[in-house]
């Protein structure tokens, strides 16, 4: 009896993916006709119809869509079985993907990353950034090794993932030049609500953070004037230089604009009964991988790279 093979497998499930025969032929650079002929086969030697075939487009079957999830598991784990296998020798070859949010992406990791790829030349490291929501997802459903966040993990997701503190940084809150506030070293918290905010989008661990702390205040975040809500702290960054509002943003992120004094961080006073200086708004950077996957020798070499504190935060 003929066995499904691993190409098969392959071609099943980039026609899945398409819904087309000629375009999962294109993506996998092989001719149409032989991916005619691998679903021919296995529909053949299972009895079963992966796909319909209605007019010129194709939906897939009940058969087709538990192959299809069945087959991706199988393929994730031979993809897996390879790199570990290629990766037995001394760490010469390999690779690494990371997620990350942005702040620790853009600022922080870039070091960390060269110093394991001086150590490591011959292994790729690939990272993607995004906001930290999409970083805990794709590291749970792993699209990523290793994630690295500033925000916190969905309750949802933590039986899923581990977490280990690798490092921190503090948000300031930050105007421009020509803000009211600028002449001002602090003030009252109650004259938060009298400015205008520029703000990241609620899946940022910034902004998440920022939330908490107004919230430790007695803050509501609709009490306070959001003029804009961006993704990008960049674009935070560049529209408070102008002179648009106030921010929290990180102090990595600004460190060199405070040095040029085109940004000043001012210090809050709780001015209700007589309380003082608020606290700093800490935040720690959480390493997370999933419990039960995979982990490689590369995965374990950058991790254990990152806790043993290397170099300084």
């Amino acid at each position: 009896m003929a066995r499904m093979t691993l190409e098969q497998l392959r071609i099943f499930l980039a026609v899945a993916e398409h819904l087309h025969f000629t375009r999962a032929a294109e993506a996998l650079y092989v001719t149409q006709p032989a991916v005619s002929a691998a679903i021919q086969s296995l529909e053949e030697e299972y009895a079963v119809r992966l796909f319909h075939r209605i007019g010129r487009h194709i939906e897939i079957t009940e058969a087709g869509i538990l192959l299809q999830q069945e087959g991706q598991q199988i393929l994730d784990k031979v993809y897996l079985c390879e790199r570990g296998l290629r990766e037995l020798n001394d760490l010469q070859r390999g690779e690494l993907n990371l997620g990350s949010s942005l702040t620790i992406g853009n600022y922080w990791l870039p070091e960390r990353i060269g110093e394991f790829q001086r150590q490591y030349p011959r292994i790729s490291v690939k990272c993607t950034l995004a906001n930290a929501d999409t970083i805990c997802t794709g590291t749970a459903n792993g699209q990523f090794d290793i994630g690295l966040v500033e925000g916190e993990v969905h309750q949802s997701l933590k039986n899923i993932l581990e977490e280990e503190i690798v490092g921190s940084d503090r948000l300031l809150i930050v105007v421009g030049k020509s803000h009211p506030w600028y002449g001002e070293s602090q003030i009252p918290l109650t004259e938060l609500t009298q400015t205008g905010w520029v703000m990241r989008e609620s899946g940022s661990g910034t902004q998440q953070r920022f939330e908490q702390a107004l919230e430790s205040w007695g803050i509501n975040l609709k009490q306070l004037n959001a003029i804009s809500v961006l993704n990008s702290g960049e674009m935070v960054k560049a529209i408070i230089e102008s002179g648009m509002g106030a921010a929290a943003i990180s102090e990595l992120m600004v460190k060199k604009e405070l040095q040029l004094k085109t940004l000043r961080a001012i210090a809050i006073i709780d001015d209700r009964d007589g309380r003082g200086m608020l606290s700093e708004i800490a935040r720690p950077f959480l390493k997370l991988k999933h419990r039960q996957r995979f982990q490689s020798k590369v995965c374990k070499v950058f991790e254990q790279m990152l806790v043993s504190a290397t170099i300084p935060s």
